[in-house]
């Protein structure tokens, strides 16, 4: 009798474990249960942190040439930090994570939701460029900007004016005072690469100061100020405010797509795309389903945002769509997981990794149950 497959393929637990370490301690408990099964660790991403990472691991499992890159840059409030991203020789593509310089966590001691832009994600994507890079993959989770990309085009060359012809200060706020955009000094090698935008949320940019100001330090004036400034930029660049996930990373979106529509004449160079589902797919977790059991994915904290696009909401919905049963290991269940979907809850008592175990035993025990 053949033994069942197993899929494992978890977020990350944010500050706790990473979507590795999550696998890991989920599978050994699902193994001490069910010797005879099959368990394959497949770590998770949906464009926030560790997308870059999560991809890159699959390029190099496929047998592509990956250099993993490390170079100065500067953290959303301007402070010089080390960031790092993936090269995919192979390819020639750039795989890239918004927070690696441009992270939340690296600012929470000096949140500046009106000044914080994105010029270190763009010191990324022109050393990218300078590298042999064609295709940038940027995952747009966990920013600490709401500048709707402008600080990526300033590091690209670009300059932000008022109508008085004065260029505007850095950050998200003073677009409210935007007229024009120079191009003059553009880096037209980086701008022109073809770019796929990993998005994790599904926000507008004249919601997304609304939505995600506040976790960035915004206060009610902020929010009022950057949602005029976010709609300003949109007029401006010819974006609609109402389309769907260009809220994502501060409206990281609506900068970069439109300097490629700029040079290139149309949006073809650019794509947004669910980030959980790109994953997925680059992982080849659809096609290993048909032959799996039971998939069994996870995050820290399970909720009514789970099945908006995340890691979890995107793999439960393939799941069900090739008929495997599933399951959900969370930290916290803090939603009733869809009917019929197995799930586990951590403890929280002792070691985390204890914890894990012992949730993938209980998933692994319940899986039995059913037969």
């Amino acid at each position: 009798m053949n033994s069942p497959l197993i899929i494992v393929a978890p977020d990350s637990f944010k500050g706790s474990a990473t979507a590795a370490e999550a696998a890991a301690g989920i599978a050994s408990g699902i193994r001490a249960e069910l010797a005879d099964a099959t368990v394959v660790t497949l770590p998770m991403a949906d464009g926030g942190e560790g997308t870059a990472q999560v991809l890159a691991e699959a390029a190099a499992a496929r047998g592509e040439h990956m250099v993993t890159v490390q170079l100065p840059a500067t953290d959303a409030v301007g402070r010089l930090t080390e960031a790092t991203y993936f090269l995919n020789q192979s390819t020639q593509t750039a795989y890239i994570d918004v927070a690696a310089a441009t992270g939340l966590p690296a600012v929470k001691d000096a949140l500046e939701p009106r000044t914080a832009d994105s010029y270190g994600t763009g010191v990324l994507i022109a050393d990218a460029e300078s590298r042999g890079a064609k295709h940038i993959v940027l995952g747009l989770g966990g920013s600490a900007t709401i500048d709707g990309g402008t600080g990526i085009l300033t590091a690209l060359g670009a300059a932000a004016h008022d109508a008085r012809g004065y260029a505007l200060s850095k950050g998200g706020a003073a677009l409210v005072q935007l007229d024009t955009i120079d191009t003059a000094q553009l880096n037209m090698k980086a701008a022109m690469l073809d770019y796929t935008l990993l998005a994790d949320t599904r926000t507008v940019p004249a919601h997304a100061p609304a939505v995600f100001g506040p976790q960035k330090g915004a206060t009610r004036e902020d929010v009022a100020l950057l949602t005029g400034a976010m709609l300003r930029l949109c007029e401006v660049t010819g974006i609609d405010a109402d389309r769907e996930s260009f809220g994502a990373a501060g409206c990281i979106p609506v900068g970069l797509t439109w300097v490629s529509a700029l040079l290139w004449g149309s949006e073809d160079h650019t794509t947004l795309e669910p980030g959980g589902r790109f994953v997925a797919e680059a992982l080849g977790i659809p096609e290993r389903l048909r032959e799996a059991a039971l998939l069994v994915t996870g995050e820290g904290r399970f909720d009514e945002q789970s099945t908006t696009g995340k890691v979890v909401g995107t793999l439960l919905d393939l799941a069900e769509d090739s008929a495997t049963p599933a399951a959900v290991v969370a930290g916290e269940l803090a939603s009733n997981v869809p009917e019929g979907v197995l799930s586990a809850e951590l403890s929280q008592k002792g070691e985390l990794q204890e914890q894990l175990r012992e949730a993938g035993r209980a998933i692994a025990r319940s899986f039995s149950s059913r037969g």
